[in-house]
C-alpha cells in the first residue's frame, strides 16, 4: 500500500485531490505475456486530508493542507528478484499444463517490502493452490491461515481474502495470495480440501468479515453468537455493542458512552 502527496485542487481547505485516471498510469507490466488487467493498474482506496484523515473536527496537527492518495501496491515488473521469478514461472507452467490460462488466473504480481503477493481471480483459486502445494519446485505445504480486508472504496472488489502460505521444503519461503470479491457477491472458494488446517480460519473470516467460503464443510461462526446479525470487522459496521461485565464492573456499550455522544 502506498501514499502519494498531491497538491490541493482549487481553493480552500476542503478541496480533494484528483484521482488519476487508470489510463494515465505508464509502464504496465506483463503477467504471462498478457498486460495486467487495466482496472487493476491503480486501485485507489482512500484520498485522505490532513495528517489523520479526520473530517469532523478542526485539524490541530499543522498538516491541514495535506492531500494524499492511498492506493494498493502496483503490479511489479520483471525481473522480480530473489526467488520470486522462479516461483511465478513454475506456477505459470503448472497452470498451462492444467489447461488454465495464467493471465486469467493471476490478476497481478506485487512485490512490496521484499514480499511476494499474487492477486488471484477467485474462480481460479483452487487451480492455483493445488500446484503451489504439490509441485516439487514450489511446495508451499503449510497454510498459515486466511484473513479478510475491507476496502469500501473499491467498487466491485471491496472484500479481500488474504491467504498466507509457507514452504518448509524451501527454507521457510512465504507467499501471499489475495482474492477479491464484491460485497454484493461475497463468495470465495474454500481451500480446506487442499489445506485442511484452514478450516477454523475460514470460519473466523466469514464470521467477522462476511466472506462466504464456498465448499467449506461447516461454515459457522467462531467468535460471535450464532444468531448475530452482520460482520463486526467490516469498516461500515455501525459502532455499538452490548454491556460487558468485567470483574464485577459493568462496561456500557460503546455507542452509549459519553465520549461518543
Amino acid at each position: 500500500m502506498s501514499e502519494k502527496n498531491a497538491p490541493a485542487n482549487g481553493s480552500g481547505s476542503d478541496a480533494l485531490p484528483e484521482i488519476p485516471e487508470v489510463s494515465a498510469v505508464p509502464d504496465v507490466p506483463e503477467v504471462a505475456g498478457t498486460p495486467v488487467r487495466p482496472e487493476l493498474r491503480l486501485e485507489v482506496i482512500a484520498a485522505p486530508t490532513g495528517q489523520f484523515g479526520a473530517s469532523d473536527a478542526g485539524d490541530t496537527t499543522g498538516y491541514g493542507e495535506h492531500r494524499g492518495i492511498v492506493t494498493l501496491a502496483p503490479a511489479a515488473a520483471r525481473p522480480y528478484g530473489s526467488w520470486f521469478d522462479g516461483v511465478v514461472d513454475a506456477l505459470i507452467e503448472d497452470l498451462q499444463d492444467a489447461g488454465v490460462d495464467p493471465a486469467a488466473a493471476i490478476e497481478k504480481v506485487v512485490i512490496e517490502h521484499d514480499e511476494l503477493t499474487l492477486f488471484i481471480a477467485r474462480e481460479h483459486l483452487l487451480d492455483v493452490v493445488r500446484p503451489l502445494r504439490d509441485d516439487q519446485d514450489l511446495r508451499f505445504e503449510l497454510c498459515l491461515g486466511v484473513s479478510g480486508v475491507h476496502y469500501p472504496q473499491l467498487a466491485g472488489r471491496e472484500l479481500h481474502a488474504c491467504i498466507e502460505l509457507m514452504s518448509l521444503t524451501h527454507g521457510g519461503r512465504q507467499l501471499r495470495l489475495q482474492v477479491a470479491c464484491p460485497e454484493t457477491d461475497p463468495h470465495v472458494p474454500s481451500i480446506v480440501s487442499v489445506y485442511p488446517g484452514n478450516d477454523w480460519h475460514e470460519r473466523e473470516t466469514w464470521d467477522l468479515m462476511g466472506i462466504v467460503f464456498d465448499g467449506h464443510p461447516h461454515l459457522t461462526r467462531t467468535a460471535m453468537p450464532d444468531d448475530w446479525v452482520g460482520h463486526p470487522q467490516r469498516k461500515d459496521y455501525p459502532l455499538g455493542g452490548i454491556p460487558v461485565e468485567y470483574k464485577g464492573a459493568q462496561t456500557p456499550p460503546a455507542d452509549t458512552r459519553r465520549s461518543y455522544r
